[in-house]
């Protein structure tokens, strides 16, 4: 049903230029509205394992990406404090590509090939709130206009305008933990790996980006004090630093080249129960917010992106369509942030069980080097462009 309908995106982010396009290639007119004034993501990096490349590929941006990308080999896991290695994931060996790259650099790649298949992008178009109904839904703007929209794809992240429309919003949770994200220019001689140097009640991932030339640093830390969630809070790069001071050589000396850093809190969001009402349907971090322990956050919106123009492709009234999405992605969403979650507490362990827990992983790894990353093979493995559309008469989702 989508050649010739007419779709609008809310949020012009990785998940809603992901969204446009997947469903302008198939043959719909597609309007974005972002609120910004121009498109545009934050300076900072993602990774983007096989099975979020494998939407990327399908879409027709893959190739392009990999030219301004770093194309990892492995994620290596070391203790903080002495630098040890404690295990080595050689993702080399996965089926398919996986990079380290800017996030801006992926957004505009979407962006620019939407643009090519006529997806109309309006910025400065912040929405305030949204009313579905039985046959359109109404978006009211914030300069005090309303549109009606046939169908509308709520694509506008954890504060989502869409998500509110779909029902009562659970509160969410502070866990205790912030994070710190910076670039910082390479040091000589780094391998293309995403290094994670682990701590008592705190981590630190980095991870080369656009040829080598930056390093991406995220770092967590637990503590009492709440911090806002965003990505936008500027920092002291002193605190940032302080946090880390007793951990191994190489970390200090690169979070010595900090000069600007951001700050944010990590809050835990349960997976939306619905994701549909009427012509309007949300996707990404709007139903499924994930802590960034996993690096799956941008392949999830990829996957969802594309199972959702899949949908609209093969269903005739879009109410089946948003049923079969969400059929087909709930139950595989919630298993990815309960995967991140559980991340959160193994790198963050402290003594006595940090040593017994890194011994075990060093035997492990020894033992069977490829069984870590085997344990995920229904996540990296998993290619959503080759699954089979849901049965047309689905009419209900999954609870």
């Amino acid at each position: 049903m989508l050649i010739g309908q007419d779709i609008t995106v809310i949020g012009g982010g990785i998940g809603g230029m992901a969204a446009a396009l997947a469903c302008a290639r198939r043959g719909a007119r597609v309007t974005v509205l972002e609120r910004a004034d121009a498109i545009r993501e934050l300076g900072a990096g993602v990774q983007i394992s096989p099975n979020g490349m494998a939407v990327l590929d399908a879409l027709g941006v893959g190739d392009a990406l990999r030219t301004r990308s770093v194309a990892g080999r492995a994620v290596r896991l070391q203790d903080g404090r002495s630098g040890a290695d404690v295990l080595r994931l050689d993702i080399g060996t996965l089926p398919g590509d996986w990079l380290f790259v800017h996030r801006a650099d992926l957004l505009a790649m979407l962006a620019d090939a939407a643009d090519d298949c006529g997806v109309e992008v309006l910025t400065g178009h912040p929405v305030a709130s949204v009313a579905p109904a039985d046959d359109s839904v109404a978006l009211h703007l914030w300069d005090g206009t309303t549109r009606a929209a046939p169908l509308v794809i709520g694509a506008d992240g954890v504060r989502s305008v869409a998500r509110a429309a779909l029902g009562p919003v659970t509160p969410t949770r502070f866990t205790g933990q912030v994070a710190w994200r910076a670039l910082v220019p390479v040091p000589d001689g780094i391998p293309p790996e995403a290094r994670v140097f682990m701590g008592p009640r705190r981590h630190l991932v980095a991870y080369p980006l656009r040829d080598g030339r930056l390093m991406n640093v995220v770092a967590v830390q637990e503590r009492k004090e709440w911090a806002a969630e965003g990505w936008t809070q500027a920092d002291d790069p002193s605190h940032l630093r302080a946090a880390f001071a007793d951990f191994s050589a190489p970390v200090r000396a690169l979070l010595d080249h900090v000069d600007e850093v951001f700050l944010w809190g990590l809050f835990r969001h349960p997976v939306a129960p619905v994701w549909h009402a009427g012509r309007l349907v949300a996707l990404g971090d709007a139903v499924h917010p994930t802590l960034p322990f996993l690096a799956q956050g941008a392949c999830m919106a990829l996957e969802d992106a594309w199972v959702l123009a899949a949908s609209l492709a093969h269903h005739d009234r879009p109410e089946d369509a948003f049923a079969a999405y969400q059929l087909a992605r709930r139950a595989r969403c919630v298993r990815i942030v309960a995967a991140a979650n559980g991340n959160a507490r193994a790198y963050h362990l402290r003594a006595p069980l940090r040593g017994l827990a890194h011994g075990l992983l060093r035997l492990g790894g020894t033992l069977a080097p490829d069984a870590p990353l085997a344990r995920f093979d229904w996540l990296y493995r998993h290619d959503v462009t080759q699954a089979t559309p849901q049965g047309a008469h689905v009419t209900q989702a999954a609870p």
